[in-house]
């Protein structure tokens, strides 16, 4: 029997690997979990930053194997997140932005 592809047009997941995130963020991800081309969404490491506070702001980092690394900043924090995705840095940059603005 064969093992079935997943489809390109279903649905990423969600990682949940921490009690603990940027007030606002899980929603923005729940609903970037359902761009085309994005597979898993990792929220990271959370930390304090530097800095006056900020509304919430997530940016495209660095590639990594299969994807690429976010950077989530709000309210004096700052958070990683890791996606693994089949789109190019501009193409989730741009999703991204458009997931924002519609908050």
């Amino acid at each position: 029997m064969a093992k079935k592809k997943p489809s390109e047009t279903a649905p990423g997941r969600l990682v949940w690997n921490h009690s603990t995130h940027i007030p606002g963020l899980i929603p923005v991800l729940t609903r970037l979990c359902n761009v085309p081309g994005v597979k898993t969404v990792t929220p990271g490491r959370l930390a304090q930053a530097k800095g006056r506070p900020t509304p919430l702001t997530i940016r495209v980092t660095v590639p990594i194997v299969g994807g690429f690394k976010l950077q989530a900043r709000s309210s004096g924090s700052v958070q990683e997140i890791f996606v693994v995705t089949s789109l190019t840095e501009s193409a989730l940059q741009q999703a991204i932005d458009q997931l924002l603005a519609d908050t």
